[in-house]
């Protein structure tokens, strides 16, 4: 069983906004056995959008639409699917009174506009959007489902919940697709590759193993396409219990799993707390923690001292120090570290400095460099790690990088006997 997702609108092709929704349906589609073969995008043309679906149309089951649903003169998906399906248009009541009764909960005029919302193709069946004022709309035609989706992502993510993926799963005799995905850190991808090679090489044809590297981590994939879910989840289930006995220091979790989650949860049962200093990752660090539900119970305080004045002033770092080995060195990462932690009393502080670029950078210090240290109970340790070259890159790796080293630090003070460092590597 194959789908298209098609996203609808000129704001996707120039880059003004993100298209979100194909990754959240295409989740979804995959979740109940259906393979994405494509995912298009098309501007506000209605040759463009036709051409789209009859090309879809030909070559998937089923095809899937978010945009181009509002009222106004640009949004013209709907008029454009009637045309293509040859039907005229009707006035739904019911989805006429619930346009109107949230437009007047929020104080908005129900005008002609907002009324021609419950104009939709005759031959559809409207999907009520609970949450806003385009309807969804699904249309079945020689023997293939075409569904039209709004294109905000909050109500294409409750119709796709509620009322789309309830109604394939009747309408289709679907195969599941299983997949799985244990989260690495600690290692390259090519150093991951070298030290799981025996038990990738022992996995069964059927299962698929893929890796998907993003800073600090590298996602391990393991996928099986229209199999019997139960059996091959628990044959997945001892593949990757396999590889945990393997590297056992180098797992953050399954699937969205991230190293701050892992420290996080490492504080809060342990009763441990944290403060953060930041130079060049400019509040990085700390927003990651803050913003997982719970972080009031160890997070203390983060200091973002950009300058050197501040790292003096706030942190307590000599001027003489910075002067004699540079802002971006390991003896001010560590002080920056100590001197957090002084401040707010914290079991661990965590620090960076560096060069995020794209200026400032020399021969010895070239842009990327950044230095990162941990103060905790028994010790201060420091990192230097070359982050990259653009400074959105380098400000990401440098927070994923000293987050690991956090999270070894708080590990050895609990297992004071482990001695493998998963920042390090």
């Amino acid at each position: 069983m194959k789908a298209s997702i098609i996203t609808i609108g000129d704001e996707i092709l120039i880059g003004q906004i993100v298209d979100t929704n194909s990754a959240s349906i295409a989740r979804h589609l995959n979740a109940a056995g259906v393979v994405v073969s494509e995912r298009t995008s098309v501007g506000d043309r209605r040759e463009r959008i036709t051409e789209a679906v009859r090309r879809a149309m030909r070559d998937c089951d089923i095809v899937i639409l978010t945009g181009g649903l509002g009222p106004t003169k640009d949004d013209i998906t709907k008029k454009t699917l009637a045309e293509l399906f040859g039907s005229g248009m009707r006035f739904d009541r019911s989805v006429a009174a619930h346009v109107q009764r949230m437009l007047e909960a929020r104080g908005i005029a129900y005008n002609d506009l907002n009324r021609d919302q419950a104009l939709v193709p005759e031959c559809c069946t409207v999907l009520f959007n609970a949450h806003g004022t385009a309807p969804g709309m699904w249309f079945e035609h020689d023997g293939r489902v075409v569904v039209s989706l709004p294109g905000v992502p909050f109500e294409m993510e409750h119709l796709m919940t509620d009322q789309v993926m309830p109604r394939l799963k009747a309408r289709f005799a679907l195969r599941q697709i299983v997949h799985r995905t244990l989260i690495t850190s600690g290692l390259a991808e090519s150093m991951l590759a070298e030290k799981i090679a025996p038990w990738e090489e022992a996995l069964p044809d059927y299962l698929h193993l893929a890796y998907l590297p993003s800073p600090g981590v590298v996602r391990l994939r393991l996928s099986a396409y229209e199999v019997e879910g139960e059996s091959v989840s628990q044959e997945i289930d001892r593949r990757f219990a396999e590889l945990q006995r393997l590297i056992p220091r180098h797992i953050l979790g399954f699937e969205r799993a991230t190293m701050q989650e892992l420290v996080h949860r490492l504080l809060s049962e342990h009763g441990r707390t944290l403060a953060t200093a930041e130079s060049c990752t400019g509040g990085t660090i700390a927003s990651r923690f803050t913003a997982l539900p719970g972080a009031s119970a160890y997070f203390l305080c983060g200091v973002v001292s950009y300058s050197n004045r501040a790292k003096s002033d706030l942190l307590g770092v000599p001027a003489e120090t910075i002067g004699r080995q540079g802002a971006v060195s390991e003896e001010v990462a560590r002080l920056m570290a100590e001197g957090a932690r002084r401040i707010a009393g914290a079991d661990y502080a965590v620090a960076t400095t560096g060069i995020a670029g794209p200026s400032g950078g020399s021969e010895q210090k070239p842009v990327g460099t950044v230095w990162m240290a941990v103060a905790g109970p028994r010790r201060t340790v420091a990192l230097l790690k070359q982050c990259g070259t653009d400074r959105g890159q380098i400000i990401d790796r440098a927070g994923a990088f000293a987050i690991a080293l956090l999270r070894d630090e708080i590990e050895r003070d609990l297992h004071p006997d482990t001695e493998e460092s998963a920042a390090g590597e």
